[in-house]
């Protein structure tokens, strides 16, 4: 069964149009309180990846948990994006007893062309993230595989549907979208093979959240959830033009759907490294006029978890039954030891 889904994209692909690949994803109880947890930027540096398969642990014994989702960089920007170490963390990941859903973040490819980072062609490790983490295109992660619509062609980019709100996951990376030159190759700007990716993946990236929010509404869906790595929103420093402009088109379309739609949207994202909640997309805020965006979303709430050296916690988020004050509710649950 297939979902057809026209996809735009440049003249310079032999194609015209993608399709998400359709799986059944029906949730057994679709009222209930659905609880999963949100982990990100993680594991970052020696210590941590010994850490890691403990915090893995510590999720699965949590009886309330359902479903995993990681929000991308399963490395510090500093260390090889080895072969070696992506078949680590995928060992790693096939220890989590719920689905696991991740979304691939900037360390693991984008950054790759650093020296310290092995000096790779960030496109051959996206293709190669693909190959460890989506090889079975259309089924989570983890030793209880949930099916997901898993989009022809960036099969990192999922729907799926529990405890009526809609999931989207999109590869969205820090690094500027995945535009900031490739300087560990020896590039002071962007080489066309990477402005192509870039627009190639943005297009599909919009086509999936479009997917995803249509799906919401034909369902009477409660609310939706976008999940990606980049913190668009950085509240930490005061970014550039070429730090954030290629994110622009992700946002207003985000914008416009979020508006469109009558219940609550909540974006998902790492990268920043601080737990952290906002409305960036709000009216009056001062990310419209720096993004230039047309509209406003007040109904989304931003969430940015904690990561890197400050990965002291995990997310454990719940959908509330219908009749609660907020469709979402959420803590910090500290790592033991």
């Amino acid at each position: 069964m297939h979902l057809a889904r026209a996809l735009a994209v440049s003249a310079a692909l032999a194609v015209a149009a993608s399709t998400l690949a359709t799986a059944a994803t029906a949730d057994p109880d679709p009222r209930s309180r659905y609880t999963f947890a949100v982990i990100g930027d993680v594991p970052y540096g020696a210590d941590q990846i010994a850490a890691f398969p403990g915090w893995i642990q510590q999720i699965n014994q949590d009886p309330a948990v359902r479903s995993v989702v990681h929000l991308g960089d399963i490395k510090n920007g500093s260390s090889v994006c080895s072969d070696e170490y992506f078949d680590l963390i995928r060992a790693d990941f096939d220890t989590f007893e719920d689905p696991l859903v991740y979304t691939p973040g900037d360390n693991e490819w984008t950054d790759c062309h650093r020296a310290n980072n092995g000096a790779y062609n960030p496109l051959e490790r996206l293709d190669r993230v693909r190959d460890v983490f989506f090889d079975e295109p259309g089924h989570s992660l983890g030793q209880k595989q949930m099916p997901l619509e898993a989009q022809d062609g960036f099969p990192e980019n999922v729907v799926y549907h529990r405890a009526e709100v809609t999931f989207v996951a999109a590869n969205v990376p820090g690094s500027d979208n995945g535009l900031q030159p490739w300087s560990g190759l020896g590039n002071t700007t962007a080489t066309p093979e990477q402005v192509q990716a870039v627009a190639d993946r943005t297009t599909a990236d919009i086509a999936v959240m479009r997917h995803a929010f249509d799906e919401a509404r034909e369902r009477g869906d409660r609310g939706v959830v976008v999940m990606q790595q980049a913190d668009m929103f950085d509240p930490t420093y005061t970014p550039t033009w070429n730090d954030i402009g290629a994110f622009q088109p992700w946002i207003q379309a985000l914008v416009d759907e979020a508006s469109s739609f009558p219940g609550p949207v909540y974006l998902l994202d790492g990268d920043s490294h601080i737990y952290n909640t906002d409305k960036p997309l709000a009216s009056g805020s001062p990310w419209l006029s720096t993004y230039s965006v047309q509209g406003t979303a007040d109904n989304l709430t931003r969430v940015t978890v904690d990561g890197s050296s400050n990965n002291h916690d995990w997310l454990k988020m719940t959908v509330n039954k219908p009749g609660a004050a907020s469709l979402l509710s959420w803590t910090r649950v500290p790592y033991a030891g």
